[in-house]
Parts: structure tokens; C-alpha cells; sequence
């Protein structure tokens, strides 16, 4: 059994791609060249649907400096795929991996990439074929089960926060209501993270949306309403996976033929219709003239130079503990411990077993989210500030005394 542990290895960038998911796929390719049980390391090209279509390049052949451009780089280098393989199509991929003597299987994904791991690991047992599977944690919705927070998340958030920093001046030299529609399906993290560049009392959002909390169309009304009442202004963050009272999305209720991915899941980001609706209800109700709104998409994964310094670091380190855990483990999920906060902020990171991250996922806690429903707390400040690694700071003079 000895040599079952000597091997290639494989690694795959699956899902949605991310300012750091190329940090861990750099700290999967530094870790392996440490292990001499470890021969060569190939890079699927897209993720499963290159492996099953024994489509790799060689990652030992590349230089530091390529690395570390690499690793600054947003987005999957190596290419993704939304495959979601079953058994049979897993099956295939041993069958290339037994072809390869690919004995070690690293993913860097979300939890369906998780579940993909586990599949794989389990087909592998069921056919005498060992291999070792793990998972390194990636998402910017920051919803895996099991670890504090998610590779990935940090980089998104500073997008975020920044953002909406530079929407809320925009909004205050030119008064009226600003929507943004940010991503998160079924977890508000990322819209929450809008809130973080708030400085000054009446800094925007004014008001965030989460999908943990359904708001009905007078609710959401009544809120605007009494912001703009007072302010004369108001800036709107909203999840994309907001819903109504019956607790069905707005943008599901929008889609009548609602596109859908290789997992099922509605598409909420694809359009700006739900943006262009709440607009649109904003204007005609409350007779507001200036109103304007804008979906924020794929521009807040995957947008260079803007990289949270401790969630590059983090990604990297996920990277290479996963390749430490699988010289000794069958199969597992790399997670985050924290151990400190604030000034004092640090985390370690420990191996779970790959069903306790597959295909589940975690919402905001209770006490991230404000007694109104429309805003976000200090422990949800708290938590997630360390995590972005610093915000710019910013300046406005139109509410200086006037001489």
C-alpha cells in the first residue's frame, strides 16, 4: 500500500472565478514541488471537462515569475467549467487518471466542488482505484459550511465596499436613489460587505437587503421612503437573491422563462432586470425623479488589481495545507479557523471531511443582520473588516460649514 501514496497529481479551478482562486492554485503547485511522492503535477484545462477529455498542461515547467503573475491575477488561469459530474462521468475521469498515474486530486471550489471531490473519491474506492481527493475552499459568497470564511470573499468584499464608497459620493453630489444589485443567491455576506466603507453618519447604503430576510414591495417602499424623507438622498444595496414575503425571489418572479445553469439554479446575475424593477417601482410610487441603478454582475469577482492582501495570503496558504493533508489523509476540505480579530486578527486552517462542505450551504448569522431587516450590525462589521485588508479613505466638502 505504500506505493498507492506515490503518484501524479492533478488540480482544477471549478465554479465561478475569483480575485484569489489563482493564490491557492499557486500554493497547490509550491506544496507539491516539496513532495517528492508527488511526481507530476498537471493542470486540467476547464476544470472536469478537460479531465475527461485528458486535456492537461504541465505545471512543473513554470517559472517563480510566472507564478507569482499568476497568482496576482483574477480569474480561473486554468480555466472552469459548471460540469456537474455524476458517477458515470467520474468514472471516465479515473479511467484518465489511471492512464496518467494520478494518484492526487486537489479542486479548487465551491460546495458543489466539494461534492465533486467526494464523488470522485468514492468512485475511485469503488473501482481499487486510490487516489487522494481534497478540496480548497473558494467563493465569494462565503457560504461553505465548516470553515469562518471563505477564500475569495475578502477580495470580493473590498470590491464591494469600495464600490458603494465611490457610489455614495457620486450620490451625494448628484442627490436622488441609488439601487445596487450585488451577488449572493441564498447568503448576504457580499451584500453586507457594501456597508463595511461607511465612515461618516449618513454614509450609503442606507439600506441593505439580504436573502436571509424576505421583504414585501411596501416594506421595501416604506424604507426608501423614510430614507430619502430625511436625507434628501439614499443608496440601496440589494442581494440578488432577495425575495418577497412568500419567500420566491423578485428575479425568479421576474424571469417567466428564467435561465437556468448545469445546477438547477436560477439565473439572477445574467440581467439588470431586477435592478431596472426596483427602479422602475422606486420612480413610480414614490414620484422620486432621480433614480438610477446598476447590477453589479461579474465585475465584483473578477476585477484585477484589487486584491485583499490577507485573502491572497489565506487562498495561498489553503492551497499548500491542502497538499500537506493529502500526504496524510484519503480525502478532506481545507478550512479557516479564526484565532484572533481586529489588530490581533489570525487564523489556522484544518482538514473536514469532504460530505461535511459538499452541496450544503450557511447563511448570515441572526446577528449580522439588523433589527429593521434593512441593514447589517457592528459584529458583521467586526467580522468581516480583517477580512478585505484595508479600505481607502475618502473626503466630502459639501457638508462643511458654508463662509
Amino acid at each position: 500500500m505504500a506505493d498507492a501514496f506515490k503518484g501524479n497529481a492533478v488540480v482544477g479551478q471549478s465554479g465561478g472565478p475569483t480575485g484569489v482562486i489563482n493564490a491557492s492554485l499557486v500554493g497547490v503547485i509550491e506544496e507539491c514541488r516539496k513532495h517528492p511522492e508527488i511526481g507530476t503535477l498537471y493542470g486540467a484545462v476547464h476544470a472536469v471537462a478537460g479531465m475527461v477529455k485528458d486535456d492537461f498542461i504541465d505545471l512543473g515547467k513554470l517559472s517563480t515569475e510566472t507564478l507569482e503573475t499568476v497568482a496576482a491575477s483574477p480569474s480561473s488561469a486554468l480555466g472552469s467549467s459548471r460540469d456537474k459530474p455524476d458517477a458515470e462521468y467520474c468514472r471516465k475521469i479515473i479511467e484518465v487518471f489511471k492512464k496518467r498515474k494520478i494518484r492526487y486530486f486537489f479542486y479548487i471550489g465551491g460546495n458543489d466542488s466539494a461534492n465533486t471531490a467526494h464523488i470522485l473519491n468514492t468512485v475511485a474506492d469503488e473501482t481499487g482505484y486510490d487516489i487522494r481527493s481534497f478540496h480548497v475552499p473558494k467563493t465569494v459568497d462565503n457560504d461553505l459550511l465548516v470553515t469562518d470564511h471563505c477564500p475569495g470573499y475578502g477580495t470580493a468584499a473590498k470590491f464591494v465596499a469600495c464600490a458603494l464608497m465611490g457610489d455614495d459620493l457620486d450620490n451625494r453630489a448628484l442627490p436622488g436613489v441609488k439601487v445596487d444589485v450585488i451577488m449572493g443567491r441564498h447568503a448576504g455576506f457580499l451584500t453586507a460587505a457594501s456597508a463595511l466603507g461607511k465612515v461618516r453618519e449618513d454614509d450609503g447604503p442606507h439600506l441593505v437587503y439580504v436573502p436571509e430576510r424576505p421583504v414585501s414591495m411596501d416594506k421595501f417602499m416604506s424604507d426608501v421612503e423614510g430614507v430619502y424623507q430625511k436625507l434628501g438622498r439614499c443608496v440601496i444595496a440589494v442581494s440578488e437573491g432577495i425575495c418577497d414575503s412568500d419567500r420566491k425571489t423578485w428575479a425568479e418572479k421576474l424571469a417567466e422563462n428564467a435561465e437556468r445553469d448545469a445546477h438547477g439554479n436560477v439565473q439572477l446575475s445574467g440581467t439588470g432586470a431586477l435592478a431596472d424593477f426596483l427602479a422602475g417601482q422606486i420612480k413610480g410610487k414614490l414620484k422620486i425623479k432621480r433614480v438610477r441603478a446598476d447590477t453589479f454582475g461579474y465585475l465584483q469577482r473578477s476585477f484585477a488589481g484589487l486584491q485583499s492582501a490577507v485573502d491572497v495570503d489565506e487562498a495561498r496558504r489553503c492551497g499548500r495545507e491542502a497538499v500537506k493533508l493529502a500526504t496524510k489523509h484519503d480525502n478532506g476540505s481545507v478550512a479557516i479557523k479564526r484565532t484572533g480579530n481586529g489588530k490581533d486578527y489570525a487564523v489556522e486552517l484544518f482538514r473536514t471531511e469532504l460530505k461535511n462542505v459538499a452541496e450544503k450551504t450557511k447563511s448570515m448569522p441572526v446577528e449580522f443582520i439588523n433589527g429593521a431587516d434593512n441593514g447589517v450590525t457592528d459584529a458583521f462589521v467586526k467580522y468581516a473588516m480583517p477580512l478585505v485588508g484595508g479600505l481607502p479613505k475618502t473626503e466630502y466638502l459639501g457638508t462643511r460649514p458654508k463662509v
